[in-house]
């Protein structure tokens, strides 16, 4: 079969690797459609991320959908032919974290195409997946691989709405309008949101926002002070969902949350320096979130019902033996926001 392998950064490879048999309570999956991440853009630009780096060649990708082709022992619930969703995350379940239901967290997590561990945990770019059946999520009938190929990065906003807490009637501003931002906004959207303002350094990915139901977008770098009139009388937004990572964001986002609001930090970045005197004078609550668990199943009954329709964020479908031009068009934000592979 063939796989898209990175090497070592700007070294992408299309490449033969032996298929497997599944074992006992496994299966094999055709895989049809594959979602690039910011993850695998981190690999292919840099060789890594933090101190997560590359030592080995891998095999990325870990947004990924397609058609049961085969049973291992044991096997119950599916059937080749089937069309499912594949989750990446798979937790040991005995840890002191998975075991207090925190599985998110688990200490012997197996991520697809990650090179956290050694050996790295070889992704899901593959013509044929071999994985535990219970990564397998059947997709509602008539449901297309490409649309279901986006509930790994829904699910990463759902955990973030759990974290935020109750949206009906909320004020929120969304801060970075890549993919998370944008799904993001459509959860808001979903949860009763009545205000979704949503601010980016460009304006390209801000017309994608006002598709997925933004009802304001400001352009950072065009109107630096767009934001000022929310900061009036101690805030205006109930809710934020810092998805850029920057530290000028959350400053920004501290200033214009209302006192008493929560902000969700979904954007990865450095170190950076906080406002605390604001933050402590406005009980703002600042809360992490970190992938998902039961929300991948979630993520893909939401999907299924069209209740989130992420295809706005679809830039282009490029076959496997064009990965290289897919995420080179992947990295380029002025053109894409979201590229996906066919296999």
């Amino acid at each position: 079969m063939k796989s898209v392998v990175i090497h070592a950064p700007r070294d992408l490879r299309v490449e033969e690797r032996p298929a497997e048999a599944p074992g006992p309570g496994q299966v094999a999956i055709r895989i049809r459609a594959g979602g690039i991440c910011g993850s695998d853009l981190h690999y292919y630009l840099h060789g890594g991320f933090g101190a997560v780096r590359l030592r080995e060649p891998m095999v990325l990708g870990h947004e990924i959908a397609g058609t049961i082709e085969a049973l291992g022992q044991g096997v119950t619930g599916l059937a080749p032919g089937q069309a499912v969703a594949v989750n990446p995350s798979l937790p040991c379940g005995a840890c002191r974290h998975c075991l207090a239901g925190r599985p998110n967290h688990c200490l012997e997590m197996r991520f697809y195409g990650s090179a956290m561990r050694m050996p790295h945990v070889q992704g899901g770019f593959s013509e044929l997946l071999v994985c535990e059946a219970e990564r397998a999520v059947p997709l509602p009938e008539g449901m297309a691989p490409e649309l279901a190929a986006f509930a790994e990065p829904l699910a990463v906003c759902l955990h973030a709405g759990r974290q935020a807490g109750p949206m009906l009637g909320a004020r929120v501003l969304v801060t970075g309008a890549g993919p998370i931002g944008n799904l993001a906004i459509a959860v808001a959207r979903h949860a009763g949101a009545r205000e979704v303002v949503v601010t980016d350094l460009h304006s390209t990915p801000l017309m994608t926002a006002r598709r997925m139901g933004a009802d304001r977008t400001l352009s950072m770098s065009e109107d630096p002070d767009g934001l000022l009139p929310y900061a009036l009388d101690k805030g205006h937004f109930d809710l934020v969902f810092e998805a850029s990572g920057s530290g000028a964001a959350l400053a920004s986002a501290i200033h214009v949350a209302r006192p008493g609001a929560v902000i969700v930090q979904l954007g990865l970045g450095g170190d950076v320096g906080l406002p605390l005197s604001a933050l402590v004078a406005k009980e703002v609550s600042l809360r992490g979130t970190f992938r998902f668990h039961e929300e991948f199943a979630l993520a893909v009954e939401v999907l299924g019902r069209g209740d989130i329709d992420p295809t706005p964020l679809l830039t282009a479908t490029l076959p496997m033996a064009e990965a290289v031009a897919a995420f080179d068009l992947a990295a380029d934000r002025s053109r894409a926001m979201k590229v996906q592979l066919a296999f």
